[in-house]
């Protein structure tokens, strides 16, 4: 336990971090399963849907920090890629 003010601070700030970071990851998830769902069922028009959904999650995860800009950008490119030869 935290014997400081400004350590028990900056734990109740690493908390709150946590959870929104844990949120934001869960979410990005969801959306890129979905996307591979679409692709699974070789449905063009739900990939598309689901895949302008899933981008900009990833991109605001890789803006907070939520995981490394180069992993969002590279998951954004295959996932595109993958709709793209789709249609």
């Amino acid at each position: 336990m935290a014997n400081h003010q400004q350590a028990e601070k900056r734990n109740r700030q690493r908390v709150k971090r946590q959870a929104q970071h844990r949120h934001a990851r869960s979410t990005m998830r969801t959306l890129i399963k979905r996307v591979a769902s679409a692709l699974e069922d070789k449905d063009a028009a739900k990939a598309k849907e689901a895949l302008k959904e899933a981008l900009p999650q990833l991109d605001k995860c890789g803006q907070k920090g939520v995981i490394p800009k180069k992993r969002a950008s590279r998951t954004i490119s295959r996932l595109t890629r993958a709709v793209n030869s789709l249609s």
